[in-house]
């Protein structure tokens, strides 16, 4: 069986703005992704205090994921983000819009964001966490 991905934007809902109501998947791998924070391979956090800078390496750190089992970022069928601050990643909307297409392009796929009072490694300085999974082919 091939995998396949459908994304659903049914009329009677709101237009989506970057992203998808729903991802059907067919066939294919399930790949889940654990919450990835700003941390690079030496576990030290990239671009303290810099929500841009730390979306850029949570997106690198997702790359990195679905690339190492065999798939692409185009294979990610639902994101959740979750950040410190929702009224920055608003205010940081264009800088993030542009490293999100870098990565994703014109890709998008179901996604969450949600404001949190804390992170796991925010003692550490991150600002931001992504979780998610790919269906892979």
């Amino acid at each position: 069986m091939t995998r396949e991905i459908e994304f659903h934007n049914p009329p009677e809902l709101m237009k989506p703005v970057g992203f998808a109501h729903a991802a059907e998947t067919r066939g294919g791998r399930m790949l889940f992704l654990a919450g990835q924070v700003a941390k690079d391979r030496d576990g030290r956090v990239v671009g303290k205090g810099d929500l841009v800078a730390q979306f850029r390496q949570v997106c690198e750190n997702l790359k990195t994921l679905v690339v190492g089992a065999g798939g692409q970022l185009t294979d990610v069928v639902k994101l959740t983000i979750y950040v410190l601050d929702a009224g920055e990643f608003k205010r940081q909307g264009k800088p993030i819009g542009v490293v999100y297409r870098e990565y994703f392009g014109k890709h998008f796929p179901a996604m969450t964001l949600v404001g949190v009072r804390d992170l796991f490694d925010a003692a550490e300085g991150c600002l931001i966490e992504i979780d998610g999974f790919a269906c892979l082919p």
